[in-house]
């Protein structure tokens, strides 16, 4: 849309924006809202159009009312189609959902992706919510001081970060100090973790990334750790325990295992993908 020379206007970029706080015209109904960008269209391609996104998103009984008369989880949609309306090639919308509580936020983000997938739209969302972001996208970039630092599905952000910096900012974990021998497979304080390592040229200290997925509560494991701290989230508990090193680990567990703090459970190694980094110096 920009290089030396040539400038493309924004009303020639087929660009469509949805904004944070969403900027639909108080003066305007729904309806005309959303027919807002089709005045190169005929009177009726236009109600057509107009029409259809709006049974798209349940909102043809609301078609005469105002922006302040909605709900926000209303606005959000209004201001979604509006922009999807023109047909553009690619719609951007910037944190649509942050003024959201969780559970709408959650509802909305699912129900964005399903009409954006409806309407065959190509869509890029900027976002700080890692939740919404594995939600929303096929396809994630994680950027920081402009820099790409990996562009994967979020399942492979998660599990299989390519750098430190991805591995810290993509979901919760800890690094665990170990040893990794020629063959790959590297020596914890926990036991030996392969998953899928691969031979290397050298032995080296590195530090594994241990999710709190990676780790079982099992009572009949010989390996204890001591409950530092719990956080309680319905279904399970996201304990914090203490190895003997003296190192922090994570371990979800099902909340019907309500251990206190201060109290040896019993744990074991359940990794599927091995992440580790070698340790400078």
């Amino acid at each position: 849309v920009s290089r030396p020379g040539a400038t493309v206007t924004p009303e020639h970029r087929h660009v469509g924006m949805v904004f944070q706080d969403f900027a639909l015209y108080p003066h305007l109904s729904v309806e005309k809202n959303v027919a807002f960008g089709l005045r190169s269209l005929s009177r009726r391609q236009r109600q057509d159009r107009v029409d259809e996104l709006l049974a798209l998103v349940g909102l043809d009984k609301d078609r005469k009312r105002f922006p302040h008369e909605l709900s926000g989880g209303q606005q959000q949609r209004v201001a979604l189609i509006r922009a999807m309306a023109p047909r553009p090639d690619v719609l951007l919308l910037d944190e649509p959902f942050s003024s959201m509580d969780v559970e709408l936020r959650e509802q909305l983000a699912r129900e964005v992706r399903n009409i954006l997938k409806r309407e065959r739209a190509t869509a890029i969302l900027v976002t700080h919510d890692q939740l919404e972001a594995f939600a929303m996208a096929d396809v994630i970039g994680v950027v920081a001081e402009g820099r790409l630092h990996q562009w994967a599905r979020g399942y492979e952000l998660y599990h299989q970060p390519t750098d430190r910096f991805v591995a810290d900012f993509v979901g919760q974990g800890v690094m665990l100090r170990g040893w990794r021998n020629r063959h790959g497979v590297v020596e914890t304080e926990l036991g030996p973790i392969s998953g899928g390592g691969k031979p290397v040229a050298s032995e080296q200290t590195v530090e594994v990334l241990l999710r709190p997925d990676d780790l079982v509560h099992d009572d009949a494991s010989p390996m204890q750790a001591e409950v530092v701290s719990r956080s309680f989230r319905g279904a399970e508990y996201l304990y914090t325990l203490r190895l003997g090193s003296g190192s922090e680990v994570l371990c979800l567990v099902q909340s019907h295992h309500d251990h206190a703090i201060g109290e040896r459970i019993g744990i074991r190694l359940d990794v599927k993908h091995l992440v580790a980094f070698p340790v400078q110096g």
